[in-house]
């Protein structure tokens, strides 16, 4: 039994199949019953169909009726939504993004609220399946990546995941070979700047000055835009909401613990003091920045894109398990990679854990306290770390590559 989680034999290419197969089935099947059992623009609970995109569409409403400064007015921002929804006990959705994802949001709040929910999904969901698929072809990848639990955690959510990940891992992945277009796709990241930390520091420690300069420019223009479009108003909104933000959110974890996969959140939920929760995910950010540049330096291309896409979730002190569709995209890309040079000990049965994890990761987590979706992106953070190290580095592999299919493999 150990062997076989050390080699991946267990991962066949028939319990791939079934496995996969089955996720997505229960998938479109959750989904079905989600809509079947809404009325209107509410779920069966009450709740908005997509949750958190109700703070997306409302947000763009505003915006496009005159209202683009109150979006980040907790009790305007409520009004709307009730009135939308049609009921005064809906749930409150917060908006805390930069003025930039504004754009995006009136856009889509210029048809009904289903049918935009609709399309901002199957938008941006269709580019990051391309992008995986490109990233580790083969005949079941469509399936493996679509039934993947944290696409319907996101789905299910209305949120902006696909979109991410979209962004950060084709950026990573057009760096070599085209460093403009990387760019600008990495800079449109500003509208999740928690996400983008470590960007500019990797880019630099690469040599990518093209890469660089194309995400300062994309950056630039849409903070310009919304400049132009709504003014200072908007960007002094989003400043004097940060505070509130901070400490609701974050510091006091109104979203639940067991959503934030992150140290500092690890840290809240077992009783711990605001400056340890600091101190711990400043120190996380640290050796994740050290060892992210490192791989920027030394490591394969594939390796430091699954490094760099693992570094933006454990960087941030705020990362909900839906954006885990990025830790998709790393497995896409290690996976690439172990098909190419060979797979090392551990390292099939660790990215399976992985692209399970967001299926049981939030009640684990809420029942035992145990953060099951941090331990996962760290687990994909230290694969790509000793890939580089043992091949990259050292110039060889010291197992044997595996000669059985596996099931991250999605082949």
């Amino acid at each position: 039994m150990i062997e076989a989680l050390a080699t991946g034999s267990w991962l066949t290419d028939r319990r791939v199949a079934a496995i996969t197969t089955m996720l997505l089935s229960a998938t479109i099947l959750s989904l079905a019953i989600l809509f079947a059992g809404a009325h209107d623009t509410l779920d069966a609970f009450g709740r908005p169909l997509g949750t958190d995109f109700s703070n997306v569409w409302t947000a763009g409403w505003m915006a496009d009726h005159g209202r683009a400064a109150l979006a980040w007015d907790w009790p305007a921002h409520h009004a709307v939504q009730v009135a939308t929804h049609g009921d005064p006990a809906v749930p409150f959705y917060g908006w805390h993004y930069p003025p930039p994802f504004l754009l995006l949001a009136a856009a889509l709040a210029t048809i009904p609220y289903v049918s935009a929910l609709i399309l901002w999904q199957a938008a941006t969901l269709t580019p990051a399946l391309m992008l995986v698929r490109r990233i580790a072809p083969g005949r079941r990848t469509r399936v493996a990546a679509l039934g993947a639990p944290v696409v319907l955690i996101c789905l299910g959510h209305g949120h902006n995941g696909f979109l991410s990940a979209a962004l950060l891992g084709g950026g990573l992945m057009l760096l070599e070979r085209r460093p403009y277009a990387a760019g600008l796709l990495i800079g449109c990241l500003v509208y999740k700047p928690q996400f983008a930390l470590l960007l500019p520091l990797i880019l630099a420690a690469g040599g990518h000055w093209r890469a660089f300069a194309a995400a300062a420019l994309s950056t630039a223009m849409l903070c310009l835009t919304t400049l132009a479009i709504w003014g200072w108003p908007v960007w002094a909104a989003f400043r004097a909401s940060l505070p509130l933000t901070r400490a609701v959110v974050i510091e006091q974890g109104s979203t639940g613990w067991e959503k934030i996969a992150s140290a500092f959140s690890f840290v809240r939920m077992w009783g711990g003091p605001l400056p340890l929760a600091y101190a711990v995910q400043a120190a996380m950010t640290g050796i994740v920045l050290a060892s992210v540049l490192w791989l920027t330096r030394r490591a394969a291309p594939r390796v430091r894109n699954a490094g760099v896409l693992a570094a933006a979730l454990l960087s941030t002190p705020y990362v909900l398990d839906y954006d885990f569709v990025m830790l998709g995209v790393a497995i896409a890309f290690l996976v690439a990679d172990a098909r190419e040079r060979g797979w090392l000990r551990w390292e099939a049965s660790l990215l399976a854990f992985a692209y399970a994890a967001p299926l049981c990761a939030r009640a684990v987590t809420a029942a035992t306290g145990v953060p099951i979706a941090l331990i996962a992106a760290a687990a994909v953070f230290a694969i790509a770390l000793r890939r580089a190290v043992v091949i990259d580095a050292a110039g060889a592999i010291r197992s044997l590559p595996s000669r059985r299919s596996h099931a991250v493999s999605a082949r």
